[in-house]
């Protein structure tokens, strides 16, 4: 189509975990090469791994593009195929335009040259002639904002410097496709304001973007389809919802089966009663272990009252994969009181909006009195999954409603 500017089709790229395997493999090829004999890239040979294996999507113009996933996961080395600075082992990948990128901090600069040494030859590695960077080199330093440092050498630049020189110089090429690698993480707040503000206008002259960022909130903002990477394959691509939703459920598992942290000792029970299950139950009343963000959750807690407890207590805590507490609360500190209880029963705590964000989460659920203190807990027996739906950006999900006045403050 004349409107995809990225192809990409079962691209796949490895490499070896052993330097010197690295060393002999390549030696071999580039002589199988030479005497017109395949170099067999297909093949995975001793020491060698898929650091992108079988990925495939479309770009097209004016679209952004995320890729998310955790770290070793090949959204980098996926950059760098697209850049043409690796080529695919399997596969193809077609990219129309020029292509300005932003991989790497500091890549293309020479640590002895100053700054305004550096804008030239980092200029023409992108592709422009020394005429055009003359004409575009106020610009440049303008958008840069490095002050006294431009004919300082670049080594004496802090990570910031670089990132800000670099991004001047790509988005002053005119690319067709811009390519960023998670470097504005470390800009501050003034310079990714200004440089969002530039991804907007680039946008609308129909330019291209892909964008490997470990923030959601960016992410979901900005991109119009995202492909999310774990061990070089896809997993998700397509939706930003979906694809997010994914993600973060996925790390949130990983990290609760590798930690599976304690939020409180071991409890034995009093013998005036003991919480006998708690449930998930959604707007209707049916039972379920996963829910999305913003829907309506019903907490059962079951118990059972062997003695008569006068003013009990019921609460309930939910914690994240990490241990941490991240809502719940209480009958007394809701004002909800009960003169008491014997036997069978069961209590509900009701959230009309589920404020979680996607993961697993760990809920704990207890009972007490006013004389003996905690009764009984549950902890850890069931795993509450949340998936996508409402999740917005941030930490929790917020019910919110917008109202547009037109003509005025009325």
């Amino acid at each position: 189509m004349s409107d995809t500017v990225i192809i990409a089709e079962e691209v796949s790229k490895k490499f070896s975990k052993n330097i010197r395997e690295t060393l002999v493999y390549g030696v071999g090829d580039v002589s199988r090469n030479i005497m017109g004999m395949s170099a067999a890239p297909g093949d995975i040979r001793k020491g060698e791994f898929w650091a992108v294996d079988k990925i495939a999507f479309e770009l097209k113009k004016g679209r952004t593009l995320g890729v998310i996933g955790p770290n070793g996961s090949g959204k980098t080395t996926l950059l760098k195929l697209i850049n043409g600075i690796f080529m695919p082992d399997r596969g193809r990948i077609k990219v129309r335009g020029k292509v300005g990128a932003m991989i790497q901090v500091g890549a293309g600069f020479h640590p002895m040259l100053t700054g305004r040494e550096n804008i030239y030859v980092n200029g023409a590695i992108l592709g422009m002639s020394r005429k055009e960077i003359s004409r575009k080199f106020d610009s440049i330093v303008e958008f840069a904002d490095i002050g006294d440092f431009l004919d300082a050498p670049v080594r004496h630049y802090s990570s910031g410097m670089y990132i800000r020189l670099g991004f001047a110089i790509a988005i002053h090429c005119e690319p067709d496709i811009l390519l960023m690698d998670e470097i504005l993480a470390v800009g501050d707040i003034g310079f990714v304001s200004k440089c969002f503000r530039k991804f907007r206008e680039l946008r609308e002259k129909g330019i291209s973007w892909v964008l490997v960022s470990h923030d959601m909130g960016t992410i979901k903002c900005y991109c119009d389809e995202v492909l999310y990477m774990d061990g070089g394959k896809s997993i998700s691509y397509g939706d930003p919802d979906k694809a997010i939703s994914s993600y973060l459920l996925d790390m949130s598992r990983k990290k609760a089966d590798i930690s599976r942290v304690r939020t409180m000792r071991e409890f034995t029970p009093s013998e005036e009663g003991r919480i006998v299950d708690i449930a998930f139950l959604d707007s209707r009343g049916l039972e379920k272990e996963s829910f999305f963000t913003g829907e309506e959750l019903t907490i059962k807690i079951e118990y059972i009252a062997n003695e008569r407890i006068e003013s009990p207590v019921f609460g309930v805590a939910i914690y994240g994969s990490d241990g941490q507490m991240q809502t719940g609360s209480n009958t007394k500190i809701s004002g909800f009181s009960t003169e008491s209880i014997h036997g069978p029963g069961s209590v509900l705590f009701k959230m009309k909006n589920l404020p979680l964000q996607p993961g697993v989460y760990r809920v704990r659920a207890d009972m007490s009195d006013s004389n003996v203190g905690i009764i009984d807990m549950l902890l850890e027996q069931k795993d509450l999954r949340v998936e996508g739906g409402n999740s917005g950006v941030g930490a929790f999900y917020t019910p919110h409603e917008w109202v547009l006045i037109p003509g005025g403050n009325g």
